[in-house]
């Protein structure tokens, strides 16, 4: 992968001490969101949102004017990241509404036509990698910093790319859905569309995921804490892997598409429902067969991870307009023996998720896991190779839904992406699933070069066939 430094402009905020509220103190924070500070520091996290647009003219002062608003309805977007060298943690210093103007960095025609000469990709699609491998937030000298960063890419006259960056310890996957959503929003609201109601953000970032845990949802013993810890560690050494293309050069992200027509997609979303299950079992079981059908016949063990978004779980319960990281994992491991059906491995890999979440394991595993990934972290050597690979695959429990055809008409959105760098610690491919107007488009994530295009391209093929061919 080529590196590309672009030109910028009006990138460098003033100093922190001049956004902190006085009437506001730092909020230290939860130990899920420092560990996901210390992921996104080492590759994995950070969250980019791109659309493709026209009219780069109108779009720049349209993108200044929609992020202006986003900022004031939402305090957490305006925090600065601070990180304290003593005691190696992280807090949020609070900031003024209305907030400083949002610097953006922009990229005028010859600038990214420079960076689109580097690969034959689509346009968003190369400027999605482009700005997931991104070094903010990357070493402790950049803090205190902001948690998002905004970029403007003219393609030509007539085409544009706005881009979004997050950090995790703000942007969930149900964050990254609703800031993409509020945008799009704020730019019809702009641009003389309707008028949308805004909506309460029920004291955002005031707490971290731990306080909000359901009494005794969470609870476990020491002792099965040590059991489970000792599980989880011992296990992953025994999880089988994607094979790994190149182990010893610097990671980056890269991104692969699964799409599918409106019958394929209604065809797979059937054979979910008549089964009673999710998407994310469908996928998770078609990543697994995938996998092992370039590994020849010998029994393998895998790892899958769940993600939850767990708002409504947690109390009080939060809505989806309340930014911040309240995600958490279900770690499951699946042993495939070669010749699996896709449909009864699906409902096996998704039967184990669903026990697992009924039991609040996501809560109670809460604390084992962040441990786990930070350790990984920190000593790579206990990880296969070094690769900091936890599990084969990572998916969401819930796809995200997008009706928003008309909505994107309106402002001229031909295309869009949104997902998380996974260079990282973190799975072999993670799939961020989207329904797009009864579309599925998958954003299909991978550390490179531990895995090549190729690679990921034969496997992400081979899980459609399979899903594909297994519907009908």
């Amino acid at each position: 992968m080529q590196v590309f430094h672009p030109t910028t402009y009006n990138t460098s905020p003033p100093p922190a001490t001049s956004y902190q509220h006085p009437m506001s103190p730092a909020r230290t924070l939860g130990d899920v969101e420092q560990t996901w500070c210390r992921a996104v520091a080492c590759g994995t996290g950070s969250t980019v949102l791109t659309l493709q647009m026209g009219k780069p003219e109108s779009k720049l002062p349209l993108l200044h004017q929609v992020l202006k608003k986003l900022l004031h309805s939402h305090p957490l977007l305006r925090s600065m990241l601070h990180y304290n060298p003593s005691t190696k943690s992280f807090s949020f210093l609070p900031t003024p509404s209305p907030a400083p103007p949002l610097p953006i960095t922009t990229h005028d025609i010859p600038t990214t036509a420079a960076l689109l000469s580097t690969s034959d990709l689509p346009p968003c699609h190369l400027i999605t990698e482009h700005e997931l491998n991104h070094t903010q937030w990357r070493h402790p000298s950049s803090f205190p910093c902001h948690v998002i960063h905004a970029s403007f890419y003219a393609l030509s006259e007539s085409r544009s790319v706005a881009a979004v960056r997050l950090h995790a310890a703000v942007c969930d996957r149900t964050t990254a859905e609703s800031v993409l959503r509020e945008m799009m929003e704020l730019a019809v609201e702009a641009e003389g569309g309707r008028k949308i109601p805004g909506a309460d953000n029920g004291g955002e970032g005031s707490a971290g995921i731990e306080a909000m845990v359901p009494r005794g949802a969470g609870r476990k013993t020491l002792w099965a804490h040590g059991v489970d810890m000792l599980g989880y560690s011992v296990g992953s050494l025994r999880l089988s892997n994607l094979k790994f293309k190149n182990t010893k050069v610097a990671r980056y992200s890269e991104v692969v598409r699964l799409k599918m027509d409106t019958h394929q997609t209604a065809l797979v979303l059937a054979g979910c429902k008549s089964r009673g299950i999710k998407l994310c079992g469908a996928l998770a079981a078609a990543g697994l067969i995938a996998a092992h059908s370039t590994s020849g016949k010998l029994t393998k063990k895998y790892g899958v991870v769940t993600l939850i978004d767990t708002r409504s779980l947690l109390h009080p319960p939060l809505s989806t307009n309340h930014f911040g990281y309240y995600q958490l994992a279900i770690l499951n491991t699946h042993t495939i023996h070669g010749g699996e059906e896709v449909w009864d491995l699906a409902e096996r890999s998704y039967s184990q998720f669903a026990r697992d979440k009924k039991n609040n394991t996501h809560f109670s595993d809460m604390a084992d896991l962040s441990f786990l990934m930070r350790r990984a972290m920190e000593n790579p050597s206990l990880t296969a190779s070094s690769s900091l690979r936890t599990s084969l695959i990572t998916v969401f429990e819930d796809p995200v839904i997008d009706n928003t055809r008309e909505m994107k008409r309106e402002i001229g959105v031909e295309d869009y992406i949104g997902c998380s760098s996974t260079h990282g610690v973190g799975p072999s491919v993670a799939i961020f699933d989207t329904i797009r107007n009864g579309e599925l488009d998958c954003a299909c994530l991978y550390p490179a070069p531990l895995h090549s295009r190729d690679q990921m391209l034969h496997l992400i093929a081979n899980m459609k066939k399979i899903l594909v061919d297994g519907s009908y």
